[in-house]
């Protein structure tokens, strides 16, 4: 079996890396494919023993270099995403929709025999956040968020692909929030900045925490997404799975994990004007969007994984969420990953 991987160095491709690597003991062959602007230290785990290709996938005069890095495919995972830089919405939409559009064309060109992508629970349209909500309910994401609104592009055209390639298998991954305590430095500057300190967000105590009671959400830790990852191609399942571990994350679980005692209710629209005026005057990198998509995500039924996959997470919500709290505060990250290089302590 020969997988490629696009988008092999981030948080999700370097767990995908470690679970290809477990099943190539298994299995005894298999080769990856690793798909990456910048290729890592291929000299440490898990990116060693991987066959690496430098390409930029967001730009189309590279369709022919990555179709050959395609051929022979049994299945393409492709995860290549960028979340930073917010500011510069058009550098997201290339790298993010159109490297997504040119990743299809070239496995179609390629002739691979599965093509598995990263959406996301923010593909998903706005939804009420009392009940479950199953891969039936409509992905075409929240207007008001660029993240969102680019996987709801990026959703219409895997449509659009199934549509056009019946023979080609397409599975798409809508996860939750994707911790580990690998990315804690990646997170931290992706999400937080370079401005606030970092080091104690596993070490508060505080009397409240203002919180909107909508800000409910699911997680799951990348080894168990990986794992999910893993299973579609080894079963060449296909369509669309939500993927999140236990218990759903309330407003009071997120209080108790920041060292709040209590929360304090507060509307949306005020948080989203604080967001909105702090991230305008560059004092934290997370724009006001992703708080319309905390506010308007659904609350994700597991069931179809866990049933068609047997997939089953080895960590909760709660555990990934402090592996990535420490990280954070420790600036964790991974050797030879040009994205997810520690930080320095003395920069913290």
């Amino acid at each position: 079996m020969r997988v490629a991987v696009i988008g092999a160095t981030g948080n999700v491709g370097t767990a995908v890396l470690r679970r290809l690597a477990e099943a190539r003991q298994e299995l005894g062959e298999l080769e990856v494919a690793g798909i990456a602007r910048r290729i890592p230290d291929t000299t440490q785990p898990p990116y060693d023993g991987v066959e690496w290709h430098s390409i930029d996938v967001g730009d189309t005069a590279n369709v022919p270099e990555l179709t050959e890095a395609l051929r022979g495919a049994d299945a393409v995972i492709h995860l290549a995403w960028l979340i930073q830089p917010n500011r510069d919405e058009a550098e997201l939409h290339r790298v993010n929709v159109q490297g997504t559009e040119n990743a299809l064309a070239a496995a179609a060109a390629a002739g691979v025999r599965q093509f598995v992508c990263a959406s996301s629970v923010g593909a998903y349209s706005p939804a009420p956040k009392d009940r479950l909500t199953d891969e039936t309910w409509p992905a075409r994401g929240i207007a008001s968020s660029h993240y969102s609104r680019h996987k709801g592009e990026q959703e219409a055209l895997l449509d659009r692909f199934e549509l056009e390639y019946p023979e080609i298998p397409v599975a798409r991954l809508r996860p939750g929030l994707i911790f580990s305590s690998d990315a804690g430095s990646e997170i931290g500057h992706y999400f937080i900045g370079r401005l606030i300190p970092k080091f104690f967000l596993n070490k508060l105590s505080l009397p409240l925490i203002p919180l909107p009671d909508s800000f409910i959400f699911q997680a799951v830790h990348a080894d168990d997404i990986a794992d999910a990852y893993w299973r579609v191609v080894d079963q060449r399942a296909e369509g669309a799975f939500n993927i999140a571990a236990d218990p759903i994350i309330t407003p009071e679980l997120l209080a108790g994990m920041l060292g709040a005692k209590r929360v304090l209710n507060v509307p949306v629209k005020l948080v989203r004007a604080v967001v909105g005026l702090t991230w305008a005057a560059h004092l934290q990198a997370t724009d006001p969007g992703w708080v319309d998509m905390a506010a308007g995500a659904p609350v994700m039924d597991t069931t179809r994984a866990r049933e068609v996959l047997g997939w089953r997470p080895r960590r909760t919500s709660l555990e990934a969420l402090q592996f990535v709290l420490d990280g954070m505060s420790a600036g964790d990250g991974v050797a030879g990953s040009p994205l997810l290089a520690p930080r320095s302590r003395a920069r913290s």
